[in-house]
């Protein structure tokens, strides 16, 4: 029993591990597959073998697999839409065209009923973040081994890290949070002006007129509203992180079964369905709740204090 919980220990800390690429110092001591210890002469960029060299490597290390992955369906999202923009007709719709325009329209409606200022960027990203999240996410139905096990034979190299949902990977999703912060931060001075963003930082929400009670006010305003602006991009990102690492998990958990046994491994067959089934409502709608909230918060940034 011990070994096969160790066994099953490995399995899934191998399918959460990331391919991590980074620098080793010199003087590191490399364990191999046979047991063997290397010590490097010199700094090496190299893969990580394990998930403690993965965290040696430090903040500088690039996931491969997350930021391939991200690029390959960012890419194909753009080409998708580009041709069949480009192959768009006025007459009778082919089923393609008309599940874009479906698409597109959706996004269109739900900006509008958000954002009630003229930005013509906050559509298009609307639409970006959607169908980009919605794609990452997706790759969460593929069933866990295909891909690493393709990926481990084309290498050569049987234990190989591969993960293909890049939403499971924090570095993404709050990288992606990072960038609707950014932009927060500058529409916000933007629209309002640097003393403006200033203000809004130190005379919201308590504010009396009268400066020398402003006075007190305003470090309590400026830590509150620090900390409320900091927390949408970190609330933001972890909101998608947690929900698709979870699904993750279930899945690992899930074919793990299909190794104890035909009973087990037929019910296996029946949750993974069942949890698929039911997974694809919490990618289609972590996607939607993704671009609400970016809409949202770009509302906010365009917002005006005298407004409210």
């Amino acid at each position: 029993m011990a070994s096969e919980a160790q066994t099953s220990t490995s399995y899934i800390q191998h399918h959460l591990q990331n391919m991590t690429y980074g620098k080793l110092p010199a003087g590191y001591e490399r364990v191999d597959a046979e047991g063997k210890i290397h010590v490097l002469e010199h700094d090496t960029w190299t893969l990580a073998h394990s998930s403690q060299e993965a965290a040696d490597m430090g903040f500088m290390a690039l996931h491969l697999d997350t930021l391939g992955w991200s690029i390959f369906l960012g890419a194909l999202f753009c080409f998708f839409f580009a041709r069949v923009a480009k192959k768009a007709t006025v007459g009778k719709p082919t089923g393609v065209q008309s599940f874009v325009e479906l698409v597109v329209s959706f996004v269109d409606n739900t900006v509008k009923d958000i954002f009630h200022h003229k930005n013509r960027m906050i559509a298009p990203m609307g639409l970006t973040i959607f169908c980009w999240v919605f794609l990452m996410n997706l790759m969460d139905l593929v069933p866990i081994d295909w891909l690493p096990l393709a990926a481990a034979k084309i290498s050569g190299d049987d234990h190989l890290f591969f993960k293909v949902v890049p939403t499971t990977d924090p570095n993404a999703t709050l990288g992606m949070a990072i960038s609707v912060f950014v932009l927060m931060v500058f529409f916000s001075i933007k629209q309002k002006g640097l003393v403006g963003f200033i203000k809004e930082l130190t005379l919201h929400p308590f504010h009396s007129g009268k400066w020398f009670v402003d006075i007190f006010l305003i470090p309590i305003n400026f830590i509150l509203e620090t900390v409320s602006l900091i927390a949408k991009p970190i609330s933001l990102g972890l909101r998608l992180f947690g929900n698709l690492y979870a699904g993750e998990m279930i899945f690992i958990l899930i074919a793990l079964m299909f190794s104890a046994g035909l009973f087990l491994g037929i019910f296996g067959g029946v949750l993974q369905w069942g949890w698929a089934v039911f997974h694809i409502l919490v990618i289609t709608l972590q996607a939607f709740v993704f671009m609400v909230l970016t809409t949202v918060y770009m509302a906010m940034a365009h917002d005006h204090g005298d407004e409210h």
